[in-house]
């Protein structure tokens, strides 16, 4: 038998419809989990900027008794507001004072809204703390955000 065999080497054509029907399955689940999971470590910037200028106001109110808490932004450190925060996912608005009065406490609430990108993390689109150091986020519906 002199029959000449071919030698064969590389891929059919069904071989590689195949292998790329996988590849297009696979990234069609990964790259939503990983957008979700990058987008819930963004979190950390309006969660670490409201608790540092919580802990300003404390500060400011702490050295200034009588005037009580702030609102305007070179007080606290900041050159204006509304102020982007950490990576440029949050933006923090001027913080809400009421001043004190013989009947009421100074009391102030700050909120971190998401921009960009982050307005797809819809669980987390805004983050607040009071001066009573209650934290809450909208929607949240299950009270995850600031955990």
């Amino acid at each position: 038998m002199n029959r000449k065999t071919r030698a064969v080497a590389g891929f059919t054509l069904i071989e590689l419809v195949v292998a790329m029907v996988i590849a297009g399955i696979l990234a069609a689940i990964a790259i939503p989990a990983y957008s979700s999971y990058v987008r819930k470590s963004r979190r950390t910037d309006a969660k670490t900027a409201l608790l540092d200028l919580a802990s300003l106001e404390e500060r400011y109110f702490s050295t200034n008794p009588q005037v009580g808490y702030t609102n305007a932004a070179a007080d606290l450190g900041y050159p204006a507001w509304p102020a982007t925060v950490g990576s440029g996912y949050y933006t923090v608005a001027a913080p809400l004072v009421v001043p004190a009065t013989t009947s009421n406490v100074a009391t102030y609430s700050i909120t971190a809204t998401a921009i960009g990108d982050q307005t797809n993390d819809t669980q987390c689109q805004t983050f607040t703390i009071t001066n009573t150091g209650l934290q809450t986020a909208t929607p949240d519906p299950t009270n995850t955000c600031w955990h």
